[in-house]
């Protein structure tokens, strides 16, 4: 569904990212592990077309979107949720998601999305008339995500979902993010700093370190992995 090919992103003379290839199949939970300044955010925000590579093409659903705008990107079912959440916090709830589906046009589909929004994060329908800046963090990454999916995604790229979270609230957010894939078939590239929790969910990953893919394989595998037990899984 996604196919990214000798990506490079350089902020001035730094380099961010240098010839990152990686690619991911429909319907998966693949995620991109590594330290700080790795590039992952990096990656993500130039797959959602807010940074420009000086190299490299990505490909999404066979289609070309390297050069895109990122609200062209939404459009063709690529929806990104930052990392910080970045929720309009003078806006209401309810706001929020109706921002979420601003290139949505049949109301009847949109409100079945809302409906379905409120199935996975009842907690958002309680809060409807809140001021989001009000919200806790965990309810704040809940509206991030259902703003996402307002979107009708086919694709949904999560960066740091577990960010500034109550950890009771955290195993609460994956069970959900696993749901939205496997009840709804969406595909999900997920940058994930807590590694354990990333390679238990997902399928397949990828390990960042300064800008390049040092390794990639199935997730089970990789956490049996001796020398990224030492570096990312604490032990």
């Amino acid at each position: 569904m996604l196919k990214v090919t000798d990506l490079s992103v350089s902020y001035g003379a730094i380099q961010a990212l240098g010839g990152v290839s990686f690619e991911i199949p429909a319907g998966d939970i693949v995620t991109l592990i590594g330290g700080n300044g790795a590039g992952k955010t990096t990656a993500l925000r130039t797959i959602s077309g807010l940074l420009r590579p000086l190299a490299g093409t990505i490909h999404f659903r066979g289609e070309e979107i390297t050069r895109l705008q990122p609200h062209d990107i939404v459009a063709r079912g690529l929806c990104h949720v930052p990392e910080g959440r970045m929720i309009f916090a003078n806006l209401t709830v309810d706001e929020n998601l109706a921002m979420g589906a601003y290139l949505q046009t049949d109301k009847a589909k949109v409100a079945g999305i809302r409906d379905y929004v409120f199935g996975i994060f009842p907690r958002l329908k309680e809060r409807l008339k809140q001021v989001a800046g009000t919200l806790s963090g965990g309810e704040q990454q809940m509206l991030a995500i259902g703003r996402a999916l307002m979107g009708d995604p086919k694709f949904l790229m999560l960066d740091e979902p577990s960010l500034g979270i109550a950890p009771r609230l955290i195993s609460t957010i994956f069970e959900k993010i696993v749901e939205i894939n496997r009840k709804q078939g969406i595909t999900i590239l997920l940058v994930e700093q807590n590694a354990n929790l990333a390679l238990e969910v997902s399928r397949y990953a990828h390990v960042l370190e300064t800008g390049r893919v040092a390794v990639h394989g199935p997730s089970q595998d990789l956490r049996q992995d001796p020398q990224l037990k030492a570096a990312y899984l604490g032990g």
